[in-house]
């Protein structure tokens, strides 16, 4: 029996069972360590209407071994812990960004990585923890990030169905029933080609529980899209500009393709409807229904006591009338009265 529940709240916001989409806005390391940088990509994702701004919560050290190499992609010569601690949010700034998020009236909450970093985070009451991708093998700590008794959101990129199988009973353990899974590509950016949205329903069903994306890729494209797989979390990273240095800044997308993405989402989401057929709606019939389909219609000058034929008759716009698969029943029929050429025909005239 699943142990976790198919829908739970953020804040105070539903998430899953057909809930709109809570929106991420990720800063990640995108404040550049400039505390008015942190507080003004909490504006901007504020005024985008995203639900909630996230930043990252860790230290170079304590995250890679001093022996890790560089990375190709970043194209920098330091090595990954020393770049790290170089972008790394000061720990004493996040009191202070939970602060500015509750006075802009958005949530706030960061990805741990490390038990000090769930503590910290806890004290300061955040809704929600997101576990990434690349720690998504570290059971204890997601159990430690789940023992906070706030929802978890797993990143699964690169993971297998056994490894996620082993993270949800990291959660599980800790006594934590609310958990959500997000589809990743773990490339930076990433390609559409590798995105496989399509895995986002599979992860609620073979998991039952809210599932959604984690999107690398740029622009808003991908993002937008995921919205018709009813996604019920989205993460996307924002920057003020993608010229400003830093390895994130690259593939994040600007303030107004944030706002733009949460409009474009929230459209999508708007015209999913129900998926029944139930005829026109209500702004279709009211003029549409009427005057842009068809009936029958006269081709000639049908003067009263004529006997119909076939060729005395067309179908054209509008739909008044009888209606175009009725035409052979009027094929014979005698005018009650003068129909004039391009009049719409109705029974009471025959």
């Amino acid at each position: 029996m699943n142990t976790f529940a198919e829908t739970f709240e953020i804040g105070g916001t539903p998430v899953g069972g057909g809930a709109p989409c809570y929106v991420i806005a990720e800063a990640g390391a995108n404040h550049d360590r400039d505390l008015d940088v942190a507080r003004e990509l909490i504006d901007v994702a504020t005024e985008a209407g995203a639900n909630a701004v996230k930043f990252q919560t860790y230290t170079g050290q304590d995250l890679y071994s001093s022996r890790t190499p560089a990375f190709d992609y970043l194209d920098d010569d330091r090595t990954p812990q020393q770049l790290l601690d170089d972008i790394a949010l000061p720990r004493e700034w996040q009191p202070l960004l939970a602060e500015h998020a509750r006075e802009r009236g958005i949530d706030f909450f960061s990805s741990p990585f490390d038990r000090a970093a769930v503590d910290q985070l806890k004290a300061l009451g955040v809704p929600a923890m997101k576990i990434a991708s690349f720690e998504i093998v570290d059971l204890g700590l997601i159990e430690h990030a789940a023992g906070a008794g706030v929802p978890i959101i797993l990143s699964t990129g690169m993971a297998t169905y056994g490894e996620i199988e082993e993270a949800l009973a990291a959660v599980a353990r800790a006594g934590n029933p609310h958990v959500a899974l997000l589809r990743c590509a773990s490339v930076y950016p990433s390609p559409p080609e590798i995105m496989n949205l399509r895995a986002m329903p599979t992860l609620r069903q073979a998991f039952g529980v809210p599932a959604g994306l984690s999107d690398h890729t740029t622009g808003i494209a991908t993002a937008t899209g995921a919205a018709a797989l009813q996604m019920d979390v989205l993460e996307k990273h924002f920057t003020l500009s993608r010229d400003r240095p830093g390895p994130d800044h690259p593939f994040a997308i600007e303030p107004d393709e944030l706002k733009a993405l949460v409009a474009n989402v929230r459209e999508v989401e708007t015209a999913l409807g129900n998926g029944r057929m139930e005829g026109p709606s209500a702004l279709e019939a009211s003029e549409m229904h009427g005057n842009a389909r068809r009936s029958v219609i006269a081709a000639v000058e049908i003067p009263k006591g004529t006997e119909i034929t076939e060729a005395m008759l067309t179908v054209k716009r509008p739909g008044f009338g009888i209606k175009p698969r009725d035409l052979q029943l009027v094929v014979g029929r005698v005018a009650r009265v003068d129909i004039p050429f391009d009049e719409i025909v109705t029974w009471e005239m025959v």
